[in-house]
């Protein structure tokens, strides 16, 4: 092996470029872990620090390309690094799930597209770029979110989608079953059918959207002043974000 290649290798610049990189991802993946967010501390981590890696890997580990003889051509730096780019896309896209008409985890999928230029800016040096970057990632994170709380709370971004489960006795189902119609017209499902284990009871299925901090308990409160109802069961399907 190459001494003088060694001896770049043991250079503290590159420890000094990936422990820059484990903690910015470190700081990243803590909101999404934080946030109870497909990927947390471990995955933001390790795609900064991969990307770290390949940029410096792309950087040092090629030696220039020789034309003829002494004379040497120019070497392509960015080649492995580039890959980095679109790569990533492959573990970005595990991030992203789809139930029904609903995508979950493209901002976790950025997150991870973030983490790792963040990763390639400590490889290559640019520890101002990398914490800038940062800490834009944060802020963008952690500020939208919040102004989406307590701004933006009735749009689609920050509607829940419940499914309501309605116990009641025969004689009431269809005065429940054309109230609830005529009350949510923003219903996404309904449907009724006698109750399996028990004939003189109807099961009625809601599923609908709700624009509300506190949905189920929302929800709860409103289905218990519809009279004839025995029981109410609430169930959120997931957060459409």
């Amino acid at each position: 092996m190459d001494i003088s290649l060694l001896g770049n290798f043991l250079d503290y610049t590159f420890f000094v470029k990936v422990f820059s990189s484990v903690l910015l991802g470190f700081v990243i993946g803590l909101e999404r872990e934080m946030t109870n967010k497909y990927a947390g501390l471990r995955t933001n981590i390790l795609v900064c620090l991969g990307a770290c890696i390949f940029t410096i890997i792309s950087i040092y580990g090629f030696p220039e390309v020789s034309v003829s003889g002494d004379e040497l051509g120019t070497r392509d730096t960015a080649r492995v690094a580039a890959q980095v780019v679109t790569g990533i896309g492959f573990v970005g896209g595990g991030a992203v799930l789809r139930h029904g008409a609903t995508i979950l985890g493209l901002t976790t999928a950025a997150t991870l597209w973030i983490s790792a230029s963040i990763g390639m800016a400590c490889g290559v040096g640019l520890y101002g770029l990398a914490i800038a970057g940062t800490i834009l990632t944060l802020a963008t994170l952690v500020s939208v979110r919040v102004f989406e709380r307590s701004v933006l709370i009735k749009s689609t971004k920050n509607t829940k989608r419940l499914k309501v489960a309605i116990t009641c006795l025969n004689q009431n189902s269809e005065n429940i079953y054309s109230s609830i119609i005529e009350k949510y017209s923003h219903l996404r499902e309904i449907s009724k059918k006698l109750n399996k284990s028990d004939e003189n009871l109807t099961k009625i299925v809601v599923i609908l959207d709700v624009s509300a901090r506190k949905p189920i308990q929302t929800m709860y409160k409103e289905f218990q002043k519809i009279e004839g109802i025995e029981s109410v069961s609430i169930q959120e399907f997931n957060e459409m974000i």
